[in-house]
């Protein structure tokens, strides 16, 4: 029994959707980079003089993050019953419109509701491709995939700040309004694409939809493979025993949210979302809308060095993203948390006594200045390969089928809710905190490692079948000294209870 011929197939196929999931998140960096050049444009400044005031320009910059999360919230309530294809095409739509509105605003009021709409796709497709992502490739690729998305984003921030540089030299609205504006080309480039991809076999299996699954698999698999083919079988049958066994074990809302489940759906939901929190918290956001402003103001350097350093940051942030794709399987996602939280930590704490020691020893200043930059610098190098991919991962994986859509919305909520609180207080801090802003960021750092290192279980070379099982077997919260919990290979015991899934034992 063959399936009918697409035009795309196996590893042609599997790079189209990563290509969905990479643009989309291209988008994402794009939006987290730009506003920072915008912010300190003289003519953004002559046009809207409210953003003068430090509590207008952290909320201008922040109603971004009101409405991402309030987008993932969407995605939260209306994914599993949209499907990952709908979800962000609506997200897509969303964004063209805020970016509109954004690049053509003459009064505070649109700009802020175009930043709110804007957030509010951004929310939707954040949330939705990693996951869209996440279900369709082998559980040995996973995380190089989703972290090219994780990586693209980080190199459209980079590009932001480049162009922000680049238009320095302009005197006008065109310094502020072609950044804004050029967002929008994502719109017309991601759409096409979402016309040639196949809905997510996960998805489908879990509305019912037996026989698009199955041929999405095989379609999957690679060019001309049967459905009756006996690893699409295979998988076929491990997945939707999954599904038919927690559909078994659903339980009320109440128990879920007491911890009453065997899979523990509340507590991978919590690990998603503080994988999230942690990625706010370790000042990467109050650095991206920020940094420019810090340079020129705190370390002083004037404000076209600001943006040159600004922009050559970015780069290296870039590169090490990317470099994250060597790593981020080949040690797991535990160690490569672990080892990097200290080296922030450290990062923040330098760059906060060099700065106090700036403004105390005026001669020095422009040598302590250029530690706190490199400083800054290196911390990205360290998040980089890090808290900048493995976030977004973990949120896709931890969650079983029917709570994936939701777990990662919350996640992703979590991420925008406290993006939205930390670029508020960033500006005021600076202004009132100075140097204490980032002894204060390398204390959360700090305060990282023992979580991750109590509560977070592996999830690398696992299947997302696998979860469940790890879950079931593993009721303690805690995961310190427990291999099957914490080993990067995948265990004997999951590969026993696939084989047991696949058999219908």
């Amino acid at each position: 029994m063959l399936r009918h011929k697409n035009r795309i197939s196996g590893g042609w196929l599997i790079a189209m959707i990563t290509l969905v999931d990479a643009l989309s998140s291209c988008w994402f960096g794009y939006c987290q980079g730009v506003f920072a050049g915008v912010l300190i444009s003289k003519d953004f400044k002559e046009q809207f003089p409210e953003t003068l005031d430090a509590s207008v320009s952290g909320i201008t910059s922040s109603t971004f993050f009101i409405g991402a999360s309030l987008g993932s919230m969407m995605a939260f309530t209306f994914g599993d019953k949209l499907g990952r294809r709908k979800t962000i095409a609506l997200g897509l739509l969303l964004n063209f419109v805020g970016a509109t509105l954004q690049a053509t605003s003459f009064h505070l009021p649109q700009m802020l509701v175009g930043r709110v709409v804007n957030g509010l796709g951004i929310g939707l497709t954040s949330t939705t491709t990693p996951v869209y992502l996440s279900e369709c490739v082998k559980s040995h690729h996973r995380g190089k995939l989703v972290g090219i998305g994780a990586s693209a984003n980080v190199t459209m921030f980079a590009l932001a700040n480049w162009i922000s540089y680049g238009l320095y030299a302009q005197n006008g609205p065109f310094q502020w309004r072609f950044p804004l504006a050029f967002q929008i080309i994502f719109f017309f480039v991601v759409s096409p694409l979402l016309l040639f991809v196949p809905e997510s076999p996960r998805w489908l299996l879990l509305a019912g939809k037996e026989q698009e699954a199955l041929g999405v698999l095989a379609q999957i698999a690679g060019n001309d493979i049967p459905m009756d083919d006996e690893l699409v079988t295979a998988e076929f049958q491990s997945i939707k025993v999954a599904i038919d066994l927690e559909r078994e074990d659903r339980t009320p809302l109440m128990d879920v949210l007491c911890f009453r489940d065997k899979t523990h759906n509340f507590r991978r939901i919590i690990l998603g979302c503080g994988s999230q929190f942690m990625q706010q918290f370790s000042g990467i956001n109050a650095l991206g809308f920020y940094l420019p402003t810090l340079l020129n103001q705190d370390v002083g350097f004037s404000e076209e060095m600001s943006r040159l350093i600004a922009a050559v940051n970015g780069t290296v942030y870039f590169v090490s993203a990317f470099g994250s794709l060597i790593f981020i399987d080949r040690f797991g996602r535990r160690k490569m948390l672990l080892n990097n939280t200290i080296a922030m930590g450290i990062c923040h704490l330098v760059a906060s006594l060099t700065l106090r020691e700036s403004k105390i020893d005026i001669a020095n200043r422009r040598l302590f200045g250029n530690v706190t930059t490199a400083m800054f610098i290196v911390y990205h190098v360290f998040f980089g390969i890090s808290w900048a991919s493995i976030p977004w991962i973990y949120s896709a994986e931890v969650n079983s089928l029917g709570w994936r859509t939701r777990g990662a919305a919350a996640a992703t909520a979590t991420n925008w809710l406290f993006g939205f609180v930390v670029t508020q207080f960033t500006k005021v801090g600076v202004d009132n905190l100075g140097w204490g802003l980032y002894l204060m960021f390398a204390i959360f750092c700090f305060s990282f490692f023992p979580v991750v290192l109590f509560f977070y279980p592996e999830t690398s070379n696992r299947t997302l079948e696998d979860m469940d099982h790890m879950f079931i077997q593993n009721p303690s919260v805690f995961v310190l000294g427990k291999p099957e919990m914490t080993q990067r290979r995948r265990p004997t015991s999951f590969m026993d209870a696939e084989a047991r899934r696949i058999s219908g034992v």
